[in-house]
C-alpha cells in the first residue's frame, strides 16, 4: 500500500546531558538559551517526541529541555514498581531544574507527560510558574479508586489500563515485536491512519477482548504521515534496549497516586496554563467534562484549543500549529 508523504526529521543542534536526581539520573536534551521550558513526553515515546519543538522554542528565545522520563531511554530504570509513582516524577522534574542551575521553569507535557506536568505544577508552584498540557486535560484528583473505575469500563472487554496492571503481561505482548507494536499503536491514534467509524472507532483500541491482545485491533500496513521510518527506528531502538517495564510502571501506580495526592483532592492549578487537544483524540472526547470544568480547575488558563482533524500525537502531527501556540502562550506568560 502506498504510504503518505512524510515530513523531514529536523536536523537537531542539541546537547545531551545526564543529571543527578534523588533516585538516579535523568537524561535530557537541550537547545537554546533563555527562560527554561521543561518538556515531558508520554507513553510510549521519549525526548524525541519534542524534536519539532526544541528548535522552535530555542529560536523564540527559550532554553528548551526535553527529558527522558524515568524508565525511558537513558534515564534510570528502577526495578520497583512504586518508583514510578507521581511523587517521584515531580521530584525528578524539580531536580532537573536545580541541576540546570535554574530557580524556575515552565513545564509542558504530552499524554502521561501532561499528567506529570500538571501535578508538578500543582505540588511545586514555587518552582513551576506555568504549565502546558497537550492531548490530556487536567482532571483533579477525586472520585473512586482508579482501578475500581477502570474495572467497570468495557463490559466483557478489559480496559487497557487494567490490562497494563499485571507486570509481565503487556511486556510479553510488546517485546515480542517492539517495532511492529509501536507502529500499530502510533497508527491507531493518528488522524490519518486511525480506524474509520465503519471499522470501529479509535476508542475501541483501548479495550482488550478476553484472551486477546491490545495489538489485535491496531491498523495494519499503514504508517502515519508524521512518522518516518527513521523516526520509528529511534523509538523502537530505545525500547528494544530498555524493555517496557519502566514505561508501564506509570500505569501501575494509578492507585498509589490516588492515595499520595489525597491532600490535593479537587485542587485547582492557579498558574498560567495552556491546553491543546486533538479533535479526533479519544483523550479529548472521553475527558470532555474535564475540559468543560477548566474555568474552575484552571483559573489561570490563558489558551485552550482543540485542533480539528488531529489525533493523539499532537506535537508531531501538527508541529507548526503547536509551535505557534506554544510560543504565543509563552510570550504571554513571560510578560
Amino acid at each position: 500500500m502506498p504510504q503518505p508523504a512524510t515530513p523531514a526529521t529536523p536536523a537537531l543542534d542539541v546537547r545531551h546531558r545526564l543529571v543527578d536526581v534523588p533516585e538516579g539520573r535523568i537524561h535530557l536534551v537541550e537547545q537554546g538559551a533563555g527562560p527554561l521550558v521543561l518538556l515531558v513526553h508520554g507513553f510510549p515515546e521519549s525526548w524525541y517526541s519534542w524534536r519539532h519543538q526544541l528548535p522552535a522554542l530555542a529560536a523564540a528565545g527559550y532554553r528548551a529541555v526535553a527529558i527522558d522520563v524515568r524508565g525511558y531511554g537513558r534515564s534510570s530504570k528502577p526495578a520497583e514498581v512504586e518508583a514510578y509513582r507521581m511523587l517521584a516524577h515531580v521530584a525528578d522534574n524539580v531536580a532537573v531544574v536545580r541541576a540546570l542551575g535554574e530557580e524556575h521553569a515552565t513545564v509542558v507535557g504530552h499524554d502521561w507527560g501532561s499528567t506529570i506536568a500538571v501535578n508538578t505544577a500543582l505540588l511545586r508552584p514555587d518552582v513551576f510558574t506555568a504549565v502546558g498540557m497537550l492531548s490530556v486535560p487536567y482532571a483533579p484528583r477525586g472520585g473512586p479508586r482508579p482501578t475500581d473505575a477502570f474495572a467497570m469500563m468495557g463490559g466483557d472487554e478489559e480496559f487497557y489500563v487494567s490490562y497494563f496492571q499485571r507486570p509481565g503481561r503487556a511486556e510479553a505482548e510488546i517485546e515480542a515485536d517492539v517495532r511492529g507494536w509501536l507502529a500499530g499503536f502510533y497508527a491507531g491514534l493518528s488522524a490519518d491512519t486511525m480506524p474509520k467509524e465503519s471499522e470501529g472507532a479509535a476508542g475501541s483500541l483501548f479495550f482488550v477482548p478476553e484472551g486477546g491482545r491490545l495489538r489485535d485491533r491496531f491498523p495494519q500496513g499503514v504508517r502515519p504521515s508524521w512518522l518516518t521510518e527513521a523516526d520509528l527506528d529511534v523509538y523502537a531502538g530505545e525500547f528494544e534496549r530498555t524493555g517496557m517495564a519502566g514505561a508501564l510502571g506509570r500505569y501501575r501506580n494509578v492507585d498509589r497516586d490516588w492515595s499520595d495526592l489525597a491532600a490535593w483532592d479537587g485542587a485547582p492549578i492557579a498558574q498560567p496554563s495552556l491546553f491543546i487537544g486533538g479533535g479526533l483524540d479519544s483523550s479529548t472526547t472521553w475527558m470532555a467534562d474535564a475540559i468543560a470544568a477548566f474555568p474552575h480547575t484552571l483559573p489561570g488558563l490563558v489558551t485552550s484549543r482543540v485542533l480539528d482533524g488531529c489525533g493523539h500525537w499532537i506535537q508531531q502531527e501538527r508541529p507548526e500549529e503547536v509551535n505557534d501556540m506554544l510560543t504565543d502562550w509563552l510570550e504571554k506568560t513571560q510578560s
